[in-house]
């Protein structure tokens, strides 16, 4: 036994010397193949790396995917030579244990970041490597309680690095041993590169074509650069980037950086290089259908393609550290990045130090990154409440950024039942909300009334909009969209109404579609799919654009003109005057219907055409020499399969002699059916039940006290709406016969 599983089934990995450019550079090979996979240390299953165990049961639905402990193996050969040898793991969730011929290297706890170890001084001619993984739920290593799968393995590349006996840093936070740090004032960068070794003797850094050799002093280096006439790093425009290059007894390390300045303006929002500019963006889960979060660099280019197109020029990095890939490629795109760490949902007391471990690490590894504007410490972190200690945790997370990168603010995202004059909201640098009110309850207008309300109480402040959606499921179509129905109908609806609340609050700092992509949530049963969030613009496979993606793609991408016809998975019909709604980026669309004309239109993204129907038509939408072409069809009644069996129109169930008004029904308010301890029993277990549904978030947040009260003026009726397929309608009527049996 080694670290408590067997070894069988050797496979060889063999370090040649003639595999090597020459002693004493660095080398990076992959160690992704030729790995064994085992839950119980007994069975055991040939594997590559990326790998995840939870790819299938994280997927569908019933919260019951398997979280534990598992081992990863590998037996390779190794030719002694001078180097040193540096195991790297790029992504080990949550967390791992190394073991070397059965010495325990290294510990490492937390799920999204890089960490290495020396493998040197245990090597011998032939080995064994074990790698166990652990994601069962513990109280001190985070997340523990999100709205998304915690999918267990060795998920990330994998490598080995050989360096020289004197090298770089590579094991202190999983660094990238340079450091660079860009200041620019007026035309001119200064730029400060740092570094630490393992040895003394000179550090030579190359920028921009200018040389230095300076002293490494106890295992630091820095000098400073001048960049006259910079070339900036412009957002989407214009990323331009530089190479830091650092070179030390014959091990060499680069980093691309880029040169840019920004601010934030309670009353202008982002500014960058001095100019006003709106950050319009969306949030970014990494996993995927079928691959859970085991991606290549294919998939991490598939995601940002699909966001350049819809012509965001920002990303939230949610709900953690994504792949350097991403990053890399976020800088190669200038896309403005929110970085984050998993400290979400649930404070747990014996949690400090792990934030601040995956804090460090997080900025370490990532510090430099041009897209990266802010760090995230948190989100929705108050869903049960705000304690004394929980505050502490984020001064210590706040004053740990400002120490390490003393050139980006720190921000928050908020829950949208946290009091806006909760401390927790102006103790980082800048803030956000998270708001659903048109989707989870409220109305629509909310939105415009908290923001409204906030910018008038806190005019100084400065605040963004970093989550916001409504889900859909491609399958439901309706001519009548209703708030809870799923239908990518009410998802258009809802984000046209969002974009124009954005427009009237121009002083957002930034605002984030959630999410671009849908995800898994293994909790979640809801809107006809199992264990999913449908918030995305873009199906969990990514095969399928959304109709709302385009609305965004009319909004924000102004390179490419383009026409698309909405609901062309609504072709069965059955109302006599159908509605056509186009998305364009042009300013005048033509309609046409079987080859006619139907009329033209001049506006700006949403053009609304009214069609008579009588069978099969062909209706095709031009712009500026584009065109969309969609099939409709008149049939008698509805297609069962474009909606949920739920609760549309639940007065229509009801006959107004089902209601006496000196009972107690669906009718009244949840605060007046809760203050009667028996109708609060009724409503309480229907309640319980609604959250139910839509995973271990909900569950969490339906005890929010100012939840709570938000909730306590709205009709029983009204939040049945929005509950979906988690009530059907038999259990409705059930439930108001027995209101209706207590007498008020």
């Amino acid at each position: 036994m080694e670290g408590g599983c067997p070894l069988r089934h050797k496979q060889l990995f063999s370090l040649r010397r003639q595999e090597k450019k020459g002693v004493g550079m660095r080398r990076k090979i992959s160690f992704n193949e030729g790995w064994e996979f085992s839950k119980d240390g007994i069975s055991w299953q040939k594997v590559s790396l990326p790998h995840t165990w939870n790819a299938v049961d994280g997927q569908d639905g019933g919260n019951d995917y398997w979280r534990g402990c598992a081992s990863y193996r590998k037996e390779f050969d190794h030719v002694p030579g001078e180097n040193c040898v540096f195991l790297e793991i790029n992504g080990a969730f949550s967390i791992a244990d190394v073991f070397l011929n059965g010495t325990n290297l290294v510990h490492h706890a937390g799920g999204y970041s890089t960490f290495r170890t020396d493998l040197t001084d245990k090597l011998q001619a032939k080995n064994v490597l074990l790698v166990q993984v652990d994601n069962s739920a513990n109280d001190y290593v985070y997340p523990q309680k999100a709205d998304f799968t915690f999918y267990g393995g060795l998920y990330r590349d994998v490598n080995l690095i050989e360096v020289p006996r004197h090298h770089f840093d590579l094991t202190t936070d999983g660094t990238p041993g340079i450091h660079v740090t860009p200041i620019v004032k007026g035309t001119t960068a200064y730029v400060t590169v740092e570094t630490r070794q393992c040895g003394e003797g000179d550090v030579t850094m190359t920028v921009a074509g200018m040389v230095k050799r300076v002293p490494s002093d106890h295992g630091c280096a820095k000098a400073m650069f001048e960049i006259g006439n910079v070339h900036l790093w412009n957002g989407v425009e214009d990323p331009f980037l530089y190479e830091a290059k650092a070179e030390f007894g014959g091990d060499c390390v680069m980093t691309k950086f880029g040169c840019r300045s920004f601010a934030f303006d309670p009353e202008k929002g982002f500014i960058l290089n001095g100019k006003v500019y709106p950050l319009r963006g969306v949030s970014r889960h990494q996993d995927r259908w079928g691959l859970g979060n085991a991606l290549t660099i294919r998939e991490h280019q598939e995601d940002m393609d699909l966001i350049r197109e819809i012509g965001a020029n920002a990303i939230r990095l949610a709900h953690y550290q994504h792949a350097q890939e991403f990053y890399d490629l976020c800088d190669e795109y200038g896309m403005i990045v929110w970085a984050e760490i998993p400290y979400i949902t649930e404070h747990m007391p014996k949690g400090r130090q792990n934030t601040l471990d995956q804090m460090r690490e997080l900025i370490t590894q990532c510090y430099n990154h041009p897209s990266i504007v802010c760090w995230g410490l948190s989100n929705e972190i108050a869903v049960h409440g705000v304690s004394d200690d929980l505050i502490e945790n984020h001064r210590l997370l706040n004053d740990l950024c400002h120490q390490m990168d003393p050139t980006r603010p720190t921000a928050m995202a908020h829950a949208f039942m946290l009091e806006q004059d909760s401390p927790l909201v102006s103790l980082p640098d800048v803030s956000s909300y998270n708001l659903y009110f048109g989707w989870y309850l409220g109305t629509l207008e909310q939105n415009d009334q908290f923001f409204d309300s906030y910018h008038r109480k806190y005019p100084e402040r400065i605040m963004g909009f970093s989550e916001y959606g409504a889900d859909a499921n491609v399958q439901f179509q309706s001519p009548k969209p209703e708030q809870g129905d799923y239908s990518e109908q009410y998802q258009c609806l809802y984000h046209e109404y969002i974009l124009g609340c954005i427009d009237r609050h121009p002083w957002l700092w930034s605002t984030f579609a959630w999410n671009m992509f849908d995800f898994a949530a293994d909790g979640r049963d809801e809107g006809g799919a199992h264990g999913l969030n449908q918030k995305g613009l873009v199906t969990f496979d990514r095969k399928t654009r959304k109709d709302a993606f385009y609305l965004y793609k009319a909004a924000w991408n102004h390179m490419e003109p383009f026409v698309h016809i909405c609901g062309r998975r609504y072709v069965d019909r059955t109302e006599d005057l159908t509605e056509v709604k186009v998305y364009s980026n042009c300013s005048e669309v033509t309609l046409l219907v079987d080859g006619k004309e139907a009329g033209t239109q001049s506006g700006s993204r949403v053009f609304a055409f009214h069609v008579p129907i009588t069978g099969e038509h062909v209706v095709e939408a031009r712009a500026d020499g584009c065109s969309d072409t969609i099939r409709v069809r008149k049939v008698s009644e509805p297609n069962a399969s474009y909606s949920l069996n739920q609760n549309k129109g639940v007065a229509n169930w009801f006959d107004e002699s089902d209601f006496d008004s000196s009972c107690y029904s669906i009718r009244d308010s949840l605060g007046t059916l809760m203050s009667n301890p028996a109708t609060a029993a009724i409503v309480g277990a229907l309640m319980k039940k609604m959250t139910a549904s839509r995973g271990e978030v909900a569950q969490s947040a339906s005890n929010n006290a100012n939840l709570q009260r938000m909730m306590a003026g709205m009709s029983l009726e009204s939040l049945l709406k929005k509950a979906g397929d988690a009530v059907p309608a038999e259990m409705v009527k059930a439930l108001n016969d027995r209101l209706q049996s207590i007498h008020k």
